[in-house]
């Protein structure tokens, strides 16, 4: 999903290609797996995967965001006195994301990327409505869902030389299919207790439900002993036409044309070698989500949503083929998970 989409959701400079040794630590050729070893923190290449190369990498990532939200809805008498209704919103997410990732080097410059995740999220939330009945009644309602997420092609190519002290461009685009559980699949309920006719859905998607499109560029700057990195991204979603939803009474509603906003992304930060085997890696990470349109029209709660995580990385080269690497990202804006934690496991061949 967005968030998630989420979209949804970070990893950093690593598989990579025939060129140079650089002072982060190179094994020899067609034994490593990146000349830019640095911990992967952020959704970038290293420079890319050596021709005839494959990198296979499962990863496990954990999420983890919460809200209030209070409403009111009514007038005030006196300062402090509220007659009318006061909505009281408590919402926990949890997310489970297992994922296979596979590049490979068709060349030197040039690598294709896929990957293929899988998910489970949980949903808790508190509805509690005061002056509508008993005002300490609390009514809880717990989602989940769980399956094949949206999988993703993705093609890479280094646009220079680079070297030490010399910075690697690198383009890319990705595909992003719908292949997940539809958010708009599901039934939505309207009856639930302490919600005020809100439209719940009983089963969480674990999909966007919409194509999309990513293009990037990516600079990567090797120097002794760092290796500087950032990038830039815009994903396009495709809108859906006679978008409906479908409700627990058997109703039905349809929504029209339906056009998600589109996603500004930029990220950066710093890698450091440690000793040959470990690095640590510090960045980055914002993304900036349109509003969505319905039938050409923004809804009127419709707004920008900004997603900024602080990312802290940690590698271990295990052995010359295969790494460990674990990030911690903890979210600084409001719309932004509170906490995200992965492990990637990447293997050459």
């Amino acid at each position: 999903p967005p968030a998630a989409a989420s979209s949804q959701a970070a990893q950093a400079a690593t598989d990579a290609p025939a060129q140079a040794p650089t002072p982060v630590g190179q094994a020899p050729e067609g034994e490593n797996i990146g000349p830019l070893s640095v911990a992967r923190i952020l959704e970038l290449p290293g420079v890319l995967t050596q021709k005839g190369m494959l990198v296979v990498e499962p990863s496990l990532a954990y999420s983890n965001s919460s809200s209030l939200r209070v409403s009111l809805v009514g007038y005030s008498v006196i300062p402090a006195i509220l007659i009318g209704l006061i909505d009281v919103r408590d919402v926990r997410r949890n997310t489970f994301t297992a994922a296979l990732r596979a590049a490979y080097g068709v060349t030197n410059r040039f690598e294709i990327e896929g990957r293929i995740p899988y998910l489970y999220r949980s949903d808790s939330a508190v509805g509690r409505e005061y002056l509508g009945g008993d005002d300490f009644t609390n009514e809880i309602f717990n989602g989940s869902g769980s399956g094949i997420g949206d999988m993703e092609v993705t093609a890479r190519y280094q646009l220079n030389e680079g070297g030490l002290d010399k910075p690697y461009f690198v383009g890319s685009l990705r595909f992003k299919s719908r292949t997940g559980r539809d958010p708009y699949e599901g039934i939505f309920s309207q009856s639930l207790p302490g919600f005020r006719g809100e439209a719940i859905q009983t089963e969480l998607p674990t999909g966007t439900g919409f194509y999309g499109l990513q293009g990037g560029m990516t600079v990567l700057y090797p120097s002794d002993p760092v290796v500087l990195f950032g990038s830039l991204n815009y994903l396009y979603s495709f809108p859906r036409n006679n978008v409906t939803l479908r409700f627990d009474d058997g109703s039905t509603q349809n929504l029209g044309r339906v056009a998600p906003g589109g996603i500004v992304n930029f990220n950066f930060g710093v890698g450091l070698g440690l000793n040959e085997k470990m690095s640590l890696s510090l960045g980055y990470d914002q993304a900036s989500v349109e509003p969505t349109k319905i039938n050409g029209q923004e809804p009127a709660d419709a707004v920008r949503l900004q997603l900024g995580t602080m990312l802290v990385g940690l590698s271990y080269r295990l052995t010359p083929t295969q790494n460990l690497n674990f990030t911690l990202g903890v979210g600084v804006t409001r719309d932004a998970p509170d906490v995200t934690l992965s492990l990637r496991y990447p293997m050459s061949f």
